[in-house]
């Protein structure tokens, strides 16, 4: 059973501005959805192509970590507080661009779960059309330190 939090700030230990999901939809022990509208004034467009402004690639693939981190934390799989990095990212590919105002739906598939590491896969789609897609493994830890900065 999963608890309900307030935020995603309760969840994950980004914050503004390199917080990149605005919703979880769904969560359980296999998949998350999450949704995050990439607003005209996110503060990358400024500099990535300002005349044609797209999010960047990078940013795609850290907003599928955020949102499958914070699905495994709001089911209860990974403590809450917990603090996970990106530790690898394979089989990345971006099919269309992401631009200003554009909602993203997130989908993350848990492949393998520990106290130690996670591995996900995951889509990102705007409008129905696929965007982006990747895997990437997670280190969990960190040296034990929580969302408050404390161990």
């Amino acid at each position: 059973m999963s608890e309900t939090f307030e935020t995603l700030e309760e969840l994950l230990p980004h914050r503004d501005p390199f917080l990149f999901v605005d919703e979880l939809l769904e969560a359980d022990e296999k998949h998350t959805v999450g949704k995050r509208v990439f607003r005209e004034d996110d503060w990358f467009f400024k500099g990535h192509f300002p005349n044609y402004p797209v999010v960047p690639g990078v940013l795609l693939v850290e907003t599928m970590a955020q949102c499958g981190g914070a699905g495994l934390c709001q089911v209860g799989i990974l403590p809450h507080g917990a603090f996970f990095v990106l530790g690898t990212v394979d089989k990345a590919k971006f099919r269309s661009q992401v631009r200003p105002g554009d909602t993203a739906i997130i989908e993350v598939h848990n492949t393998r779960v520990s106290q130690i590491m996670l591995r996900q896969s995951g889509t990102i789609t705007v409008n129905g059309k696929k965007a982006a897609e990747a895997t990437w493994m997670c280190i969990v830890g960190g040296g034990d330190v929580n969302i408050n900065g404390t161990k």
